[in-house]
């Protein structure tokens, strides 16, 4: 090889590397709700999970006020939502440094509940092509120039508000953006804000949708106040119905879907069943009392469905249902996975990571991170773990270190 050849080599490689480590720099971003699959599973391994042994190691904190909505991450720029004085804001924060980079606010009542719930937001913020799409309690959508703050387009949904307010989170489908809201949800082009197909005023259920494609069409999956359902993307079209009535019409814990197989679980004693959908029907294969998950969704590893069991955290198998274990160490918590292990936020805000396991609760380390009550899904992503608290208390945590 000639020395021209070679120095063209080298420099080949010198770009290579320099687009991969831009990949790998962003690959781990979480920009909505449940991560990128849709699932609450990271693809991230550049992180230890013996990182909290000896103690968290907190890189920043903000106050975003009360609510429950997540952390969503993409390109360095980390974003959730808070209620402060009966105004809601979407604050958008460097992901390294935690200084914020800009706020957006509007009117919006806290809506308190009962002595157990304090109110807020509860859907989180969709990151997409530049654009922040967010939902209110009210119904009130916003879609944001994620860098300037500036208003896109605005919207208000018109359909009856179910009891707790809107907590579906956006999803970005095609050039659509679709919301859990109405009968059957409702689509709109995400550049402009025109409706694409919309379904009837209902109130509906609490869970966000989550993508699956069947018989080549692709589809999206979501709880109404009543019922399961799949919905065709590009029309809004019902491809299927199963019935699933919880008290006080509380269907919030996403769907888990794996191939025609659909899992899903809810609170106040209804329970868990896994459902058939192949065929364009809706069929149970079993139900059971081994999981009741109230409000955080599970994840599904290796056959094993992890998630919050009213107030602790259980492991099911998700082809029979067969209960393999339970722990009290999550309370009405919430979890998502990476790299074949559990990363829990206790209710009382201990930050715990656990092996998944059918065979028992492995705990690998685990630290106090947060104060208030925490029911909102931690956030793992660029090796740095984000969690908040209904008061709007919200901490970056540095989960690097040996392995």
């Amino acid at each position: 090889m000639t020395k021209s050849g070679k120095i063209g080599l080298v420099v080949s490689f010198v770009l290579f590397t320099v687009l991969v480590s831009s990949v790998t720099a962003f690959g781990a971003d979480w920009p909505n709700w449940r991560g990128p699959d849709y699932n609450g599973i990271s693809k991230e391994t550049n992180w230890s999970p013996k990182a909290l042994a000896d103690g968290a190691k907190i890189k920043w904190k903000a106050s975003v006020g009360i609510g429950f909505s997540a952390i969503s991450i993409a390109k360095g720029k980390a974003y959730t939502m808070g209620n402060i004085d009966d105004t809601d804001y979407i604050f958008c924060f460097d992901a390294e440094s935690g200084k914020e980079l800009w706020s957006y606010k509007y009117s919006e009542p806290v809506e308190p509940f009962g002595g157990n719930y304090k109110g807020g937001p509860n859907a989180s913020v969709t990151v997409d092509d530049g654009k922040v799409y967010t939902i209110s309690k009210t119904g009130k959508i916003f879609c944001l120039d994620a860098n300037s703050k500036d208003v896109v387009w605005e919207k208000q949904i018109k359909a009856k508000k179910p009891r707790w307010g809107y907590s579906g989170s956006a999803l970005i489908a095609g050039d659509t953006v679709i919301f859990n809201a109405g009968t059957l949800g409702m689509a709109f082009k995400k550049a402009t804000g025109k409706v694409v197909w919309k379904s009837g005023d209902e109130a509906t259920g609490y869970s966000t949708p989550v993508p699956y494609t069947a018989s080549g069409k692709k589809c999206v999956a979501f709880f109404t106040s009543k019922f399961l359902v799949g919905v065709e993307t590009a029309t809004g079209k019902e491809q299927w119905k199963f019935e699933w009535k919880t008290k006080y019409g509380v269907n919030a814990a996403d769907p888990v879907i794996d191939g025609d197989k659909v899992f899903i679980t809810s609170g106040y004693n209804k329970g868990s069943a896994l459902v058939n959908i192949s065929g364009g029907n809706a069929e149970p294969v079993w139900v059971n009392h081994n999981m009741h998950s109230q409000m955080s969704g599970p994840v599904l590893l290796d056959g094993y469905v992890y998630g919050i069991d009213d107030k602790q955290l259980a492991c099911v198998e998700m082809k029979s249902g067969d209960l393999k274990w339970t722990s009290k160490v999550s309370a009405k918590g919430s979890l998502m996975a990476a790299d074949g292990k559990l990363i829990i936020l206790s209710e009382k805000g201990k930050l715990i990571i656990a092996e998944a396991s059918p065979e028992g609760f492995k705990e690998i380390s685990s630290a106090n991170i947060l104060k208030g009550k925490c029911w909102t899904m931690p956030v793992l992503a660029n090796g740095k773990i984000y969690a908040r608290d209904e008061d709007g208390g919200m901490v970056c945590v540095d989960m690097s270190g040996a392995k």
